[in-house]
């Protein structure tokens, strides 16, 4: 797939407020004057809450904002035709939350924080497994969907144009024997494997930096090359996704990061102590 349905709504729902604000009409005001009872429906299609957008609505609301060039009017339809599609993520719904996979689908740079987890795009089928299970949460019949799932994920790496992943990861989480100590080698090594490839970087916050920015957090920076497509910073909590993108929160987290990266060990080092750490569990 060479855009995602994800980013497309993402888009379209910023140009739908954008158009509206240069129209210089309420929320209330649109829904009042193309029917629709209340301004919610409005406020979730801007907020982009929306799981497929409904051509008509998009056309209705570019009638009402005066966009009358057929040029422009063709580019947003066509907006709104591509976030209708499906992505593979959507067949997954029952596992996965579908916003992630959708951003990272699309995104040229990703930049990823972990303190006590391998990154999931680094993770092994195995330790995928062993994570999911050791969580005791999620029902054995869906364990295997999880791990199938994240295998999907991890395809954007081989794809053909592959996107830039920094990874950085907590000493913490190279030394936890998730899965045990055959699982936790072989988890390594893959990650060493992983780094070889020059789109593709890992740096270790070793223990002996003690005290660093992001101790308290995991995050991922999910960067795009198109200029209407800004920087998402996400957060996994417990309940849910979290997305950031205002450019204060953004501005944040980035700093943040550089932070981590700067007292994490160079790309060479890490992976020189990661081969070293999965040979001590030979």
């Amino acid at each position: 797939m060479l855009y995602s349905p994800s980013v497309r709504r993402r888009r379209l729902a910023k140009l739908l407020a954008q158009l509206r604000d240069d129209a210089d009409l309420t929320a209330a005001q649109v829904a009042k004057r193309l029917e629709w009872g209340s301004a919610t429906k409005l406020t979730r299609i801007e907020n982009n809450e929306w799981r497929f957008p409904k051509i008509s609505d998009v056309r209705d609301l570019l009638d009402l904002y005066g966009v009358t060039d057929e040029t422009v009017r063709a580019a947003i339809l066509d907006l709104a035709r591509q976030g209708r599609e499906r992505g593979w993520w959507e067949d997954y719904g029952d596992v996965l939350p579908p916003a992630m996979p959708g951003f990272e689908a699309e995104a040229s740079r990703i930049l990823t924080y972990r303190s006590l987890l391998i990154a999931g795009l680094l993770q092994t089928t195995a330790y995928a497994e062993a994570v999911f299970r050791g969580g005791q949460v999620v029902a054995d019949d869906l364990i295997d969907r999880r791990v199938e799932a994240r295998a999907e994920r991890q395809k954007i790496l081989d794809s053909d144009n592959p996107p830039i992943l920094w990874a950085i990861i907590d000493e913490a989480a190279l030394t936890k024997h998730v899965g045990g100590t055959k699982v936790m080698r072989e988890q390594l090594l893959h990650i060493v494997e992983m780094a070889r490839r020059p789109n593709i970087a890992v740096q270790v916050v070793p223990d002996a930096v003690g005290a660093q920015a992001a101790m308290e957090n995991a995050f991922t920076i999910l960067e795009f090359d198109a200029p209407e497509d800004p920087t998402l910073v996400h957060v996994e909590l417990i309940t849910g996704d979290l997305f950031l993108e205002t450019p204060e929160q953004v501005a944040s987290y980035t700093l943040v990061y550089d932070h981590v990266r700067a007292s994490a060990l160079s790309a060479d080092a890490s992976v020189a102590y990661l081969a070293d750490l999965a040979e001590q569990l030979n």
